[in-house]
């Protein structure tokens, strides 16, 4: 497959290609380190590592890694380490969103229960840092400590606006900023950073990948309404039934009349498309342009990512990294 509108030859297998010898050691690198004396630890790393996903975050590590010459050890753990994390907020959001299915199958919380889901998300954030600490660097700690606070500030600000019909776009804004661009941003720059990159350069990756961050949530959001629960792994319209509203409804809701804005209340305070269908709500949505605008704002972001990575001396890498961009706005899942 292309990736996108921006003339780009490499495709998504030849991105894979260029750091596949470096994404099998992350695999097996994540798999020992999810091992614990304790049983449940593992079954829950392992069940978690099989239910695959794109490996977006560790590819962009290891991407922006590869700008800096041949890999190393430390760039391998740095892409590990992101994923782990990443893996870990995943189990703690289903537990708090109550989720019934992440990937297409049942979410830890669903087989282990919330209390053992919670603890394991705990581990496996902690045995991240444990690997991250290897590399006694106090940058690098520092930019995961950073980013955990701002994954947690992101999550307690969601839990705050659930339900809650009047959320802006710049709230909105807010929370992604904390719950995944920043994440994208650390990808960067620990890549970076694992490779002795220059803080300039360093810099310019990580703005590279907030951008990044920001276009893939806006397109995760759309996705949430448009996609199929086949291709998209769980139940679409997701978002609003779990009291979540996002942007392409916040720019919807600008131009609804009270009627309309009656169903969407309805829908946040049932958790449920009983009484309103999901059908209705894509009608509003696409009836005002919410779901196109969103659209057109992840393209934005897209385009600031793009600019920034053609600044970069070309080459493989450089390319790959200019085409992850179409990866993001184009995907369907």
């Amino acid at each position: 497959m292309a990736f996108g509108k921006i003339g780009q030859t490499l495709t998504a297998v030849e991105i894979f290609d260029l750091v596949r010898v470096e994404l099998e050691q992350v695999e097996r690198e994540i798999g020992l380190e999810s091992v614990s004396s304790v049983d449940a630890v593992t079954y829950i790393g392992q069940y978690l590592q099989s239910g695959g996903g794109k490996r977006l975050r560790p590819i962009l590590v290891l991407l922006c890694g590869r700008l800096f010459g041949e890999s190393n050890p430390g760039l391998v753990r740095m892409a590990a380490v992101v994923e782990m994390i990443h893996t870990a907020t995943l189990v703690h959001d289903d537990v708090i969103d109550m989720a019934k299915t992440r990937r297409g199958r049942p979410s830890i919380n669903v087989v282990w229960g919330n209390h053992t889901s919670v603890l394991a998300g705990d581990w496996l954030y902690m045995q991240a840092f444990q690997v991250a600490l290897r590399e006694r660097s106090f940058p690098i700690l520092d930019t995961l400590i950073n980013l955990t606070q701002m994954m947690v500030e992101g999550e307690l600000l969601q839990l705050e606006r659930i339900g809650k019909i009047g959320v802006s776009e710049a709230d909105y804004m807010e929370l992604i900023d904390r719950k995944t661009a920043s994440l994208f941003s650390a990808c960067a720059r620990l890549g970076a950073a694992a490779q002795g990159a220059p803080e300039n350069e360093e810099n310019q990756l990580a703005d590279y990948a907030w951008n990044l961050g920001i276009a893939f949530q806006l397109i995760d959001d759309v996705l949430d309404f448009t996609s199929r629960e086949k291709i998209l792994g769980k139940p679409v319209g997701n978002d609003l039934r779990e009291g979540k509203v996002t942007l392409p409804l916040i720019y919807a809701l600008e131009f609804a009349n009270p009627e309309e804005r009656k169903l969407v209340e309805t829908v946040l305070a049932d958790g449920n498309y009983d009484q309103v269908p999901f059908g209705k709500i894509l009608q509003i949505l696409r009836r005002h342009g919410g779901i196109e605008r969103a659209q057109q704002r992840a393209e934005a972001f897209t385009e600031k990512a793009r600019a920034i990575m053609r600044d970069f001396p070309p080459s493989a890498y450089q390319r790959a990294l200019l085409a992850v961009t179409g990866m993001v706005t184009d995907r369907d899942h």
